[in-house]
């Protein structure tokens, strides 16, 4: 693609963006903010912009983000429990790294959710790019149960997800959400950081 075609598309998917994208891009972007300073706000700014995320992606044709929307909501609520609930004389779920059977379960998950996911949309849908889809729908599935369990980790899951989610919502003309996920990338490397820090210094 030339350059100057590259900024015409860009200005174009620009002017229709529209004011719903913005709130869930604002909320998403705190959302993750609060995860990188482990703050339980993570969860209930998260919630909205997901929900917000059910209705554009579906719109977009993204089925399989539209559908992890419907994930992120439902672990948001598990993650939300989760890190305020107490064990015995625990205040609340320490961050952690994942063990060698962790990291195995979790590739086995991204494996069978790509397969299944990319099996519904070829045949069951109109989805436009079915098997990246597919494939950042299984990425995030992880990233957001590792989060979920203070595993650090799950950064990495966050990270590969966001360098291919950039073109993919680019493509889709939605330029909007393709910077958020620009910004996602670089909360995300500071949340690793930061998270690794966290527990070294334990």
């Amino acid at each position: 693609m030339e350059m100057n075609s590259f900024f015409d598309l860009f200005l174009q998917n620009l002017y229709q963006t529209t004011l719903l994208e913005i709130i869930a891009v604002f909320f998403g972007l705190l959302s993750v903010w609060y995860s990188r300073k482990v703050n339980i706000l993570v969860y209930p700014t998260g919630i909205v912009s997901v929900l917000i995320y059910v209705y554009i992606c579906f719109h977009a044709g993204l089925y399989a983000d539209m559908g992890i929307n419907w994930v992120y909501f439902v672990m948001s609520i598990y993650g939300w429990y989760n890190w305020t609930r107490k064990k015995k004389d625990e205040t609340a779920v320490k961050i952690a790294w994942l063990s060698t059977k962790g990291h195995i379960t979790s590739v086995f998950i991204v494996i069978i959710s790509f397969v299944i996911i990319s099996f519904i949309l070829v045949n069951y849908t109109d989805s436009t790019v079915p098997y990246v889809d597919a494939f950042t729908t299984a990425v995030f599935i992880v990233g957001m149960w590792l989060m979920a369990i203070k595993k650090v980790e799950n950064w990495i899951y966050w990270i590969i997800g966001d360098i291919i989610c950039m073109p993919m919502f680019f493509y889709k003309g939605l330029v909007f959400t393709s910077f958020q996920y620009f910004v996602f990338l670089i909360l995300a490397v500071m949340g690793y950081y930061s998270w690794r820090n966290e527990v070294r210094n334990v």
